[in-house]
């Protein structure tokens, strides 16, 4: 981080304010590996593509591995397809901005189109994710969290959520930012999680459903 100007938190949370009895719980969780698994079948042939295509433009591995934080506040790999350089770390700052020069011109497609996320079905039925659910955030800004904020954390995170469906794209409103990090955390993040906060606090089946559908949607006709 560039600078130290805010006060990093503790991670621990009271997660009993969340009021979820066990069969909407269970009927989630079944829904949700149901899902990832019919579609990690169904679009088995566009894995298959997107791998060799991965491949052959770039050297690298073709999943990229990222940390991210989830329910209770647990550390987990967060699956992806890779859609920049290899070692792209070691060459500008973990927040992606828009026009980022590492994103390959694959990666940019990928990233459109969301067919990036679709490694991240191993993730719903590793029981790291759900389908819909808040999207997992990097640890390091975790600890920015106040104690509200951290009740995020009593569920799973997302593939997707109220947060993508809403036209909240962060990479372009970093670009003009001298300290896109700073404006990130002290911005964009307390933005999202307000967002994020109030899905949890009325989140059903039916709301989990019209997300799923605005998902789609937003996937099909492809935002630039």
């Amino acid at each position: 981080m560039k600078s130290q100007q805010w006060e990093a938190l503790n991670l621990s949370f009271d997660g009993s304010k969340l009021n979820r009895s066990i069969f909407q719980t269970a009927s989630k969780r079944l829904l949700d590996v149901t899902i990832a698994t019919l579609g990690l079948i169904g679009l088995l042939p566009l894995v298959m593509l997107c791998a060799l295509l991965i491949r052959i433009q770039s050297s690298g591995p073709i999943i990229y591995r990222a940390k991210r934080v989830g329910r209770s506040g647990r550390i987990f790999e967060m699956y992806k397809f890779r859609t920049m350089v290899a070692n792209a770390e070691s060459l500008g700052p973990g927040l992606t901005i828009y026009g980022d020069s590492r994103i390959t011109k694959l990666g940019r497609f990928l990233r459109r189109t969301k067919w990036d996320e679709i490694p991240q079905f191993l993730n719903v039925i590793k029981g790291d994710m759900s389908i819909i659910g808040p999207r997992p955030e990097i640890p390091e800004y975790v600890k920015y969290y106040t104690e509200n904020q951290k009740q995020v954390l009593q569920v799973r995170p997302g593939i997707t959520g109220p947060v993508q469906v809403t036209n909240y794209d962060e990479e372009k409103k970093l670009k003009d930012q001298t300290d896109p990090e700073r404006y990130y955390i002290t911005q964009l993040m307390p933005r999202k999680l307000e967002i994020d906060l109030n899905y949890i606090e009325k989140q059903s089946i039916v709301s989990d459903l019209l997300l799923s559908v605005k998902t789609f949607f937003m996937i099909v006709f492809i935002r630039k």
